[in-house]
């Protein structure tokens, strides 16, 4: 053991005096002996574990495992419970307690004796709170992915889970579709442990983490039930024991060139627009200047190179048999900054350093893309003046220019009572306008923006419409959707001010977004806008709605940019 590198935890456990034997003496009530408190790294095993966190609830056993691997290395390995989020559970949505769960993360990590941290991470939202909210403490840490679901299968054939949801809903308003066969798809698109199996959120998300180097070398694909999952939270338990050591912390690896690199792995996999928002959050608590405009910029060009749903065809299973993430890497080798440092220490394209691919029909190769061009795409113009974004590779290609005639929802609850209301004066030349969907208005932005089109036009056969909103939607969804449109309507953005019958005209290949409404007459219409009234008057909610800042800074807290540090000064008794 180095003798050079200092351990926090001795500030706790390492002094002879009245609190060394506060801190030791009650940590003893659970059999830990002496040789526990001396001179070993204290891990922090930052578990997401909760039977309300579907994607996450094998994650208890996985703690288990980290646990050996601490052991094995000469570390201390202590287990403690955050907020976990279940993206599919709770209501309205976690986004809303996104930041929460990262200021639970930040706080128990600094008032607790821990060298360094491991995050058990699963579903959408745990992820991205619990790196917000360990960068904000700056120890060296290590991602271990819980792992997507393996394949769903449904009458002979694979489904996607999500990008399935959206597909048999559409089926069950063109007739397509029987409650029946609705309720057979359920039991069959989520058979195992784990997160989306599509590239959703959750499974872009992990695809971050490894691209930003936060975990092992592969580890994002493995299914959640894979033994080879365990295998690597094994090493990852060994692993951080080995960074306290070295002193190789979260700013070490979550540089400029880090971030940079996960745009561009990003649209190489097709991965969810989800990622700006938090990627932006994560930078902005670690201090690297990350702009909205980089992701356009960066990744807009890039080629896709995955086959997998909701762009294609695959799922994350073949994903990983094809040989994962690392092989999207060693392609982009030319491309991404190779020496970009890893939890292991070394480059980024080191340790994919000519990984062979087994399935060409999954992962494709540079001279011969999917598409040449995919990514995501910034948008300006007077209806986004901070900007909007859409994804590409999930539109119907004929709509990226488009000029129609707004049909508006006021609200959620609007759209719900008359999307499907037959007199509804709409058709598929239109183009649907949702407002109060954002981080204020809903609140905590929901992942609504792609709304179901009306019932009349996929009885017509209509796939896809323009829909755009200041709402998210989720990694598993597709279809000409513009989002995080800002600033957003509940705070007097000019999304607030289109009415129906309005023409608006969407050019993603020029990057804008405007509506034809004089400045004049908008400027009348927003003397006669009224704020809708606050969604609470106690509570979280409450500091939610008055500090979260816009998309296009992250939709973090305006009080959490920058974080705390490690060192906490002031003794409990």
């Amino acid at each position: 053991m180095d003798k050079k590198y200092y351990l926090r935890s001795s500030e706790w456990f390492g002094k002879d005096d009245k609190m060394g034997f506060v801190h030791r003496s009650w940590m003893r009530n659970q059999g830990h002996p002496d040789h526990m408190f001396r001179g070993r790294p204290v891990i922090g095993i930052c578990n997401t574990w909760s039977d309300l966190t579907p994607c996450n609830g094998h994650l208890r056993e996985f703690a288990e495992i980290v646990k050996r691997g601490v052991y094995e290395a000469g570390g201390f390995p202590l287990e403690f419970p955050v907020m976990s989020l279940g993206e599919t559970i709770m209501k309205p949505t976690t986004m809303l307690w996104r930041n929460l769960a990262s200021m639970d993360v930040e706080e128990t990590i600094r008032a607790n004796p821990l060298d360094g941290i491991v995050l058990l991470t699963g579903c959408d939202k745990t992820t991205p709170s619990t790196l917000m909210g360990a960068a904000s403490v700056n120890l060296p840490t290590i991602v271990v992915p819980g792992g997507p679901m393996l394949n769903g299968k449904f009458r002979g054939k694979e489904i996607g889970s999500g990008t399935a949801t959206w597909q048999l809903s559409e089926g069950l308003k063109a007739g397509t579709v029987s409650t029946k066969d609705l309720l057979e798809a359920e039991v069959c698109s989520a058979r195992s442990a784990g997160h989306c199996m599509t590239m959703g959120t959750a499974s872009t998300m992990a695809t971050m983490v490894e691209a930003l180097g936060l975990t092992l070398p592969g580890a994002s694909a493995i299914p959640a039930v894979d033994s080879r999952k365990k295998v690597m939270a094994h090493l990852s338990g060994n692993r951080i024991v080995e960074m306290v050591k070295e002193g190789l912390r979260m700013s070490d690896i979550l540089t400029r060139e880090a971030f940079e690199n996960a745009i561009k792995i990003n649209s190489a996999v097709g991965g969810s627009t989800n990622l700006i928002i938090h990627m932006i959050a994560i930078a902005r608590r670690i201090g690297v200047n990350l702009e909205l405009d980089d992701f356009d910029r960066l990744g807009s060009d890039m080629p896709l190179l995955l086959n997998l749903m909701p762009a294609g065809e695959f799922l994350m299973e073949d994903f990983y048999y094809a040989g994962g993430l690392p092989v999207i890497i060693d392609q982009l080798k030319n491309q991404i900054h190779s020496k970009a440092i890893t939890v292991n220490g070394k480059g980024i394209c080191e340790n994919s350093k000519d990984t062979p691919c087994y399935n060409r029909d999954v992962i494709a190769t540079l001279d011969k893309p999917l598409k040449e061009k995919a990514g995501i795409a910034v948008l300006k113009g007077n209806l986004c003046e901070k900007g909007a974004v859409i994804k590409p590779s999930a539109t119907s290609g004929e709509l990226l220019k488009h000029r129609g005639r707004a049909v508006v929802f006021e609200t959620i609850e609007d759209y719900h009572a008359r999307i499907d209301d037959p007199d509804l004066d709409i058709d598929e030349t239109c183009i649907m306008v949702l407002k109060g969907v954002g981080p204020v208005g809903y609140p905590g932005m929901p992942e609504v923006g792609n709304m179901d089109l009306p019932e009349k036009l996929i009885r017509k056969g209509i796939k896809d419409m323009v829909r755009i909103s200041d709402g998210r939607m989720s990694g598993t969804a597709y279809g000409t959707v513009v989002l995080h449109v800002s600033p957003e309507s509940s705070i007097g953005g000019n999304l607030a001010l289109v009415q129906n019958g309005d023409m608006i005209e969407l050019d993603v290949h020029k990057r804008s977004l405007n509506l034809e409404v004089s400045e004049e007459e908008l400027q009348k219409r927003r003397e006669a806008w009224t704020p809708p009234e606050p969604v609470a008057d106690r509570g979280y909610v409450k500091m939610f709605v008055q500090h979260v800042e816009q998309a296009e800074n992250g939709c973090d807290f305006d009080f959490l940019k920058g974080g705390s540090g490690s060192e906490v000064s002031r003794e409990p008794h």
